[in-house]
């Protein structure tokens, strides 16, 4: 079988499929001779017949069905190597499109460069939308991949935690609890509170640990945007529950600080998700790959970092909590119920 060449083998397997040399000839665009002819080299490598032919017709020997079988073998493997050859020849000049979640901008963008840097030929889209429109993408299946905190229910979905989502309490600097520690929650349900809109995959947290300790918080303004409420917070219009990685951007002059709360922070995660059954291309399967390691170490790593300069900043920096008392009853007269 050494001496067989991989043309012999072709020939071979066409044969058998039609069970005619002269069709197998037809199909390879090929003289019959020839076909017969590399049959008959083929059989010889084998050392055993690999038809029988009946009048007219021909029948696959024992060693011919065997052989068949270790051909389309082959020929799948080597589909399989092409396809991948192809695709890692996309890599360099392939198409990353990236569908996520508007708080997921606070860290994506931070990890798409450090990707791209090492792939500078592929081309990326990233699209930054709402829960909603994430949904109706994924639906029509028009990105590779989608990063999502809420996974959406009875859908035939495959996803992958690729990072911790940690919801904190964030509050003014000069917040009179700012240097408090473990704040009971009944105490955090007597502030002003600025929510996320209703639906948020943020609120239905805070509602379902509210809920299991009775508590009612005093939901003053709803805001559907994180930077709105980052703002509102600032001007003491009063706390609100949002992703640590929401203060990745905010630096040593943040306004900004965490509470230390108790039952905070809660767990979450983001997902990378992607429709059952598609198959992601080499250039998805990379990025993926990338989010679950690399990905990952940066986005943490970034994270802490942002957080602690952001705490020791404001706690050092801003007005006294005199000054946020003066703010909180200015806030009170335009609050919104």
């Amino acid at each position: 079988m050494k001496q067989a060449t991989l043309h012999q083998l072709k020939v071979f397997e066409a044969v058998a499929r039609h069970n005619s040399f002269t069709r197998a000839a037809e199909e390879l665009f090929l003289t019959q001779p020839t076909v017969s002819m590399q049959v008959k080299q083929l059989t010889k490598a084998v050392g055993m017949p690999l038809f029988d032919q009946v009048g007219k017709r021909l029948y696959l020997t024992q060693a011919g069905e065997e052989l068949v079988k270790t051909c389309r073998a082959i020929f799948n493997h080597l589909d399989q190597f092409e396809m991948t050859i192809a695709d890692l020849k996309g890599l360099k000049q392939g198409r990353l499109r990236v569908a996520v979640i508007t708080t997921a901008k606070y860290f994506i963008p931070r990890l798409l460069g450090p990707f791209c840097q090492r792939y500078p030929g592929i081309d990326v889209s990233l699209q930054v939308t709402n829960h909603e429109y994430i949904l109706n993408r994924l639906s029509d299946n028009l990105d590779d991949l989608y990063v999502m905190s809420q996974l959406p229910e009875n859908w035939d979905i495959t996803y992958q935690q690729i990072l911790e989502n940690p919801l904190v309490v964030i509050a003014p600097a000069n917040h009179p609890l700012a240097k408090e520690k473990n704040i009971s929650l009944e105490r955090l349900a007597a502030e002003p509170f600025i929510m996320r809109e209703p639906g948020s995959g943020t609120r239905k947290a805070v509602q379902t640990l509210c809920d299991s300790h009775n508590l009612t918080l005093k939901v003053q303004l709803d805001l559907g945007s994180n930077e709105a409420i980052k703002q509102a917070i600032a001007g003491g219009l009063g706390i609100s529950v949002l992703s640590r990685h929401t203060l990745a951007l905010e630096g040593s002059t943040g306004q900004l600080t965490i509470l230390d709360v108790e039952q905070f922070p809660i767990e979450r995660y983001w997902y990378a998700v992607y429709p059952s059954g598609k198959q992601l291309s080499i250039v998805a399967r990379t990025f993926l790959d990338y989010l679950l390691t690399e990905g990952r170490q940066v986005a943490e790593k970034t994270a802490a970092r942002k957080t602690v300069g952001l705490g020791e900043a404001s706690l050092n920096t801003t007005p006294s909590s005199e000054q946020y008392e003066e703010q909180k009853h200015h806030a009170d007269s335009f609050s919104v119920e």
